[in-house]
């Protein structure tokens, strides 16, 4: 076990942010903490890196291990090249590098078999740490990141923030931690950079711990899902994807099993206010009351499946020519791109290409908040225009949400504007706080509000799942996919871009190209090749498993049929009392079963398996259906006694 929390708990103020919560590290995992905005991720972060820490509970870790944050990673002197910081990384590697030139020295001079031998190692030592390779993969890790070679020669200070943060990124990455802590980190990555960090931390030696809303990202690179989720921690085996189909199955399987409970609580109590004031028949009535006060109620499952029901309706058709581009030139001090482009009804076009190449740029001069530099372009007939700006989102106003909503349209009621406002998820006094106070994804689904009462019939969307959770990016996906208007989008989000893009415009190196293909496509002409992934193998290996079970339970059952033959004979009138006293012992037998098999719930072999867990419920649920026949036996024989 590389790191654990047990029954890890965290408060601010009077508020749990998560309780009781078993979190575990082994060895290379590769870990995706998931869970709604707010929900404590970063929190759970902050505590494994040692910025914050745990109100409850208990922390265990291999002795050395290092943990590695990105938030933690700040330069100390900003006066230092990108160079002197990265190498400081590799100051053990540079010393090996001092005392091995040392030893070269004075093997000039004199060299014994015990000098020899020293160097030997050292030279083995500085090869296996990577001392030959450590300057190749400084510089091939810092140009993944979009920076240039000579930027190795600049000072810290000479940076943007945006750039300082990717060069942090960047000398964590080189530090190689023994477990790397990741929260959003393909947030403001392009496309490209993203593929390269996805390969990167797939491969990485150690563990990797990450919060993302990257869903392609998840599922490509990760082996174990944590969900917070109402302060519990669950965990599930495989990916998101994986996650997604197991808890669908978990919840309807827990409905049943409540839904079962309950009908066996009604039946329970009824069959005791009949049987516990008769006199032969009180002792097992009263025993049937110890045994629901001491059973182990199956909780009414609940999933946080809020989300935000948006629906873009254009207000007019509009022109089938929506947009048209000639020899149009982006940019600002210099020339960025030059861009022809027909965009015709119905399209949705995906905008992709690197960071600082043109993509907003283009969106914004298409908005004509940036002027061309030359060229032109003109919109459509009755073409009306919906833009949302990532930038644009994060706006600022002491308006209440309600007012900031109903100034777009004073016609409305105040019902008709709170209706609207509930199916973006603010309900009751949300609707009273002002916009100052909203977090990003709030101010994000106020952006979409307002975009959906403008009722356009082209909408151009700058990075519009930025600062949503990953239901919230899910919702605007369904949204939008029964949207009949035009879409020009710029997106980092691979899964949000494959799910709507029509086509695509890659904007790099000073052109745009235009491809009439869906991101799928695209992806499979650009590599020339299809990646597929065979689960068949895996979901054969689950039907073996679920006929194992199946036929483990059968012959389970098959181990009842002594007491229910020799019932058979009771019911010809042989011994009914020593029937129902057989009964009554099988009952109490059954049940001290089923009481063992719910102990075995808390057991970390069980919570932290998803599939021993599967296999433990079906047999709880067994031991149910086992005792409820029995109880239906003692019913029947019981009247037959007393009549």
């Amino acid at each position: 076990m590389r790191y654990q929390i047990h029954k890890g708990a965290k408060r601010y103020g009077g508020n749990s942010v998560f309780e009781n919560i078993q979190f575990e590290i082994r060895d290379n995992e590769k870990i995706a903490v998931i869970g709604r905005n707010g929900c404590g991720k970063t929190t759970l972060l902050k505590i494994m890196a040692g910025v914050e820490e745990l109100d409850v509970g208990e922390i265990h870790k291999e002795s050395k291990t290092t943990i590695g944050y990105l938030a933690q990673t700040t330069f100390a002197d900003e006066t230092h090249t990108v160079k002197e910081e990265l190498e400081s990384v590799f100051a053990y590697l540079k010393d090996m590098q001092k005392r091995m030139d040392a030893m070269t020295e004075e093997m000039a001079h004199h060299a014994d078999e015990e000098l020899l031998h020293k160097y030997a190692d050292l030279a083995q030592a500085f090869e296996e740490g990577g001392g030959y390779r450590y300057e190749s993969e400084m510089m091939s890790i810092l140009t993944k990141f979009h920076f240039d070679p000579q930027d190795i020669h600049r000072e810290i200070q000479t940076f943007s923030g945006g750039q300082k943060t990717r060069l942090a990124f960047v000398k964590l990455l080189l530090s190689k931690p023994d477990i790397l802590l990741l929260d959003e980190p393909t947030n403001h990555l392009d496309l490209d950079t993203i593929e390269w960090l996805e390969g990167y931390v797939k491969r990485y030696p150690k563990a990797v711990v990450l919060v993302s809303h990257d869903r392609m990202f998840l599922d490509d690179v990760v082996d174990v899902i944590y969900e917070l989720e109402y302060g519990v921690m669950r965990r599930y085996p495989g990916n998101y994807t994986n996650y997604q189909a197991v808890k669908r199955s978990d919840i309807e399987r827990q409905k049943s099993a409540y839904a079962r409970q309950q009908k066996d609580i009604e039946r329970l109590e009824t069959l005791i206010e009949k049987f516990r004031y008769k006199k032969n028949k009180a002792a097992f009535a009263q025993s049937k009351i110890k045994y629901l006060e001491r059973m182990e109620r199956i909780e009414d499952p609940k999933s946080d499946e809020r989300t935000f029901h948006a629906h873009f309706v254009p207000r007019v058709k509009g022109g089938k020519r929506v947009l048209e581009v000639k020899d149009l030139v982006i940019g600002y001090d210099q020339p960025l791109c030059k861009i022809n482009l027909d965009l015709m009804q119905g399209a949705k076009v995906a905008v992709l290409g690197p960071n600082g190449k043109g993509k907003s740029t283009f969106v914004k001069t298409i908005m004509r908040h940036v002027a061309p530099l030359s060229g032109s372009f003109l919109l459509g007939h009755q073409i009306e225009v919906g833009y949302f700006d990532q930038e644009l989102a994060q706006f600022h106003s002491n308006q209440t949400v309600l007012e900031e909503v109903w100034d777009c349209d004073e016609t409305m009621t105040q019902s008709e504007v709170r209706t609207i406002l509930g199916t973006f998820l603010f309900h009751g006094e949300d609707v009273f706080k002002t916009v100052d106070c909203l977090s990003g994804g709030e101010k994000v689904r106020l952006s979409l509000v307002k975009l959906a009462l403008a009722q356009p019939n082209f909408l151009i969307l700058d990075e519009p799942t930025n600062h949503l959770d990953l239901l919230g990016k899910e919702a605007l996906e369904e949204a939008l996919s029964g949207y009949e208007g035009t879409m020009l989008f710029v997106s980092h989000d691979r899964y949000f871009i494959s799910k709507l893009a029509t086509a695509i415009l890659v904007i790099d190196e000073g052109k745009a190209t235009y491809y009439p293909l869906t991101y799928t496509e695209y992806v499979e002409k650009m590599k020339s090749e299809v990646s597929s992934y065979d689960n068949q193998g895996t979901g054969k290996g689950n039907k073996q498993k679920n006929q194992g079970i199946m036929q483990a339970a059968q012959r389970h059952r098959e181990g009842s049929v002594g007491v229910s033959s020799s019932v058979k004979q009771g019911r010809r009138g042989i011994h009914y009392a020593k029937e129902v006293k057989k009964l009554e012992t099988a009952i109490n037998e059954k049940e001290e079963q089923l009481e063992e098999l719910r102990q075995l719930r808390f057991e970390p072999e069980y919570y932290h398996d998803y599939r021993k867990m599967n296999e433990l419920d079906e047999r709880i649920d067994e031991m149910h259906n086992e005792i409820e026949h029995l109880m239906r036996l003692w019913e029947e024989y019981s009247e037959m006694l007393e009549s």
